[in-house]
C-alpha cells in the first residue's frame, strides 16, 4: 500500500478563500489525506504546531501575516522545519517564487490551479518527505552500527595494547629479578664476611695499640695518616649503609615481581595493599625531595582488608596510572610556586582503603591536593588518546586502560572527583 495515500497523512491547507479551500479539500480527501484548514497565517501556525500536518499547501496573499511571514516562523519552529510547504499564489514573476524557495518552500502551485496538478505535486513531494526521513532514519541507524563498531574496535585495541603491555613488562620483570637477585644473593652473602673480617681486622688493631704503645715512627705517620681512628669509627657506618642497599635492592626487586604479577589468564587471590605498596616503593625516585620541591608525602590510611579475586599485574597498573599522573599535576603546577611555598603547603597525595561487607566490596581512594581539573578536562579524562600533556610525554592511554580494567575485567566501578584548585581523587570499587 502507498504510504502517501494512507489515512494518516494530514494536509494543512491555507488560504482566505473559503471556496478554493472547499475545493482543495474535496480533492485531496479524494485520494485518502485528511485535511486541516486555516483562513490566515496565525491560525495556521497553531494548528501546524498541534497537528504537525505532513504537508502544507499556503496562500501567499492573506490578511495578517502573509504566506512568506508564516513560512518563516514555521520554519523557526524545530518541530515544523522539515515539513514541506508548497505556496500558491496567482504571482508569476521570478523575484517572489525565488524569496520563497529560500525561505524553505518545496514548491510552488500557481492560482487558477488545477486538481490534477496540485495532486500530482502533493503526491510528488509527499513521496519525497517520506523518503527523506527514511533515509534520515537509516543514516541514523548506520552511523549507531558504525559508533558501535568503532567503540568495539577502540575497546579491542585497547585490549591488545593492555595484553601486549603486561606481557612485554612481565617478560622484562621476569628477566631484570632473574638478573638481579643474582649479584643481590651474592652481594649481601659475602656482605656478612666482610664486615666480619672488618670487626675482626679492627679488633686486631687495637690488641696490637695496647701491647706494643710504641710501634716506631713509620707506624705512627700511618696511623696518621689514615687517620685510623675515623677510619675505625667509620667503616661500620658503611657496612650499614651497604647493607641497607642490598635490602632497598630487595624491596625494589620484590616491588617489581608484585607490580607486574603475569597471572593474567585467570584471576588469583590478592591482597591490595600489596599492590598499592608496591606501586609507591617503584614511584619513590619521584617522590623524593629535589631542588625543586620537597618531598611528596604519601599518607597510607589503610583498613583490615580482605584478599579480593583479580588481575594483580592489571590492578597495579591502575594504581600507577592514578599516582603518577598525580604526580605529574604536582610537577606541572610547582613550576609556579616557589619553593617556600611548597614548604609551607606540601605536595600530599593520601591513599584510603574500606570495606563494605554488605555489599562485598572494596573501596581505594587515591587523593592528592594539587591543582584539580576544570569541568572540560575531567568529562574527557577517560576517553581515549586524550591528554593535557605536551607531545611526547603522554598518550592519552593510561586512563582510557585503567577504566576497562576496572569496569569490564573486574565488574568495578573508576570515578574521578575533582574541582579546579581543590585538588584530584580517584574512587576505585571493586568486588571482593
Amino acid at each position: 500500500m502507498d504510504t502517501t495515500q494512507s489515512h494518516s497523512t494530514h494536509i494543512l491547507l491555507v488560504d482566505d478563500n473559503p471556496t478554493n479551500l472547499k475545493v482543495l479539500s474535496e480533492a485531496l480527501q479524494g485520494q485518502g489525506w485528511k485535511t486541516l484548514m486555516a483562513i490566515d497565517g496565525e491560525s495556521a501556525i497553531e494548528q501546524a504546531e498541534y497537528a504537525r500536518p505532513d504537508l502544507i499547501l499556503l496562500d501567499v496573499m492573506m490578511p495578517g501575516i502573509d504566506g512568506f511571514q508564516t513560512c518563516e516562523k514555521l520554519k523557526q519552529n524545530p518541530d515544523l522545519q522539515d515539513v514541506p510547504v508548497i505556496f500558491m499564489t496567482a504571482l508569476s514573476d521570478a523575484v517572489n517564487k525565488v524569496k520563497g524557495l529560500e525561505l524553505g518552500a518545496v514548491d510552488y502551485i500557481t492560482k487558477p490551479f488545477q486538481q490534477e496538478e496540485v495532486i500530482a505535486r502533493v503526491k510528488l513531494h509527499l513521496k519525497l518527505s517520506q523518503l527523506t526521513l527514511e533515509l534520515e532514519r537509516r543514516v541514523q541507524q548506520r552511523t549507531a552500527e558504525l559508533e558501535a563498531s568503532i567503540e568495539t574496535l577502540q575497546n579491542t585495541q585497547l585490549q591488545l595494547i593492555q595484553s601486549e603491555k603486561m606481557s612485554t613488562l612481565g617478560q622484562l620483570v621476569a628477566g631484570i629479578g632473574h638478573e638481579i637477585n643474582n649479584p643481590i644473593n651474592f652481594v649481601s652473602g659475602n656482605l656478612r664476611h666482610i664486615a666480619d673480617y672488618a670487626n675482626d681486622l679492627l679488633n686486631l688493631v687495637h690488641t696490637y695499640q695496647k701491647h706494643v704503645p710504641n710501634p716506631g715512627e713509620a707506624v705512627d705517620e700511618l696511623i696518621e695518616d689514615i687517620d685510623l681512628p675515623y677510619l675505625a669509627e667509620d667503616l661500620p657506618k658503611l657496612m650499614d649503609s651497604i647493607q641497607q642497599g642490598v635490602v632497598r635492592l630487595r624491596d625494589i626487586s620484590a616491588s617489581l615481581r608484585s607490580f607486574a604479577r603475569a597471572d593474567i589468564a585467570e584471576k588469583v587471590e590478592y591482597q591490595i595493599h600489596d599492590g598499592l605498596d608496591s606501586t609507591v616503593m617503584l614511584l619513590k625516585h619521584r617522590l623524593k625531595a629535589n631542588e625543586n620541591h620537597p618531598e611528596i608525602e604519601v599518607v597510607r590510611e589503610y583498613r583490615q582488608l580482605p584478599p579480593i579475586s583479580c588481575y594483580p599485574g592489571q590492578l597495579n597498573q591502575v594504581f600507577m596510572n592514578v599516582i603518577a599522573n598525580a604526580i605529574d599535576a604536582f610537577e606541572e603546577a610547582n613550576q609556579q610556586r616557589s619553593y617556600e611555598s611548597l614548604v609551607e603547603n606540601p605536595n600530599k597525595i593520601t591513599i584510603k582503603s574500606a570495606v563494605d561487607s554488605a555489599n562485598q566490596t572494596v573501596t581505594v581512594r587515591i587523593q592528592d591536593n594539587g591543582p584539580g581539573m576544570p569541568e572540560h578536562v575531567k568529562t574527557k579524562i577517560f576517553d581515549q588518546s586524550f591528554t593535557t600533556k605536551p607531545v611526547g610525554k603522554g598518550t592519552g592511554l593510561g586512563l582510557a586502560i585503567s577504566r576497562q580494567i576496572i569496569l569490564e575485567k573486574h565488574c568495578g566501578q573508576l570515578e574521578c572527583h575533582s574541582e579546579l584548585g581543590q585538588g584530584t581523587e580517584f574512587v576505585i570499587v571493586l568486588p571482593i
